[in-house]
């Protein structure tokens, strides 16, 4: 997997990524590093989009499949999923996704009325169409919830 940070216009960086047909905005000053999952070490949960945990940085972070987090529904397996290693309150987790997507340029602006969207801060417009970018202090309050996004 590759990942590639933007710069958008007003100074804005983040990270874009796939999930299935799901494109996602990272911001890039929560992410701590891009990885390979390496041994995922499943464990119970609550949450059906929780995969299990891994090491990075010398401590046993959780693993969450960001699409299945975001849409709901079940966790497919990626042999070439990437992690990203993201800081969500003083807390590291680490999302998984599928792959990268790229994105040249674009404008922060409010998610559109009608658009359900309740864990993006804003999205981006692409002529493919919208990039949303992920509100990781939503994800964090329901994650502590321990329900899953709908």
């Amino acid at each position: 997997c590759w990942w590639v940070a933007v710069r958008v216009r007003h100074g804005y960086l983040f990270l874009v990524g796939r999930c299935g047909l799901l494109r996602v905005g990272l911001p890039l000053e929560e992410v701590l590093e891009v990885t390979d999952l390496g041994t995922v070490r499943p464990g119970p949960s609550p949450i059906p989009s929780m995969r299990g945990g891994t090491l990075a940085r010398g401590h046993l972070v959780p693993i969450f499949h960001l699409g299945a987090l975001l849409r709901g529904g079940t966790i497919g397996v990626n042999a070439n999923s990437a992690g990203v290693l993201v800081d969500v309150q003083g807390n590291s987790i680490c999302l998984e996704v599928d792959e990268a997507d790229f994105v040249s340029d674009g404008e922060r602006l409010p998610v559109p009325p009608g658009e359900s969207m309740p864990w993006a801060t804003s999205v981006v417009r692409r002529p493919e169409g919208l990039i949303p970018i992920l509100n990781l202090s939503a994800l964090a309050e329901r994650l502590a919830e321990a329900q899953p996004i709908s």
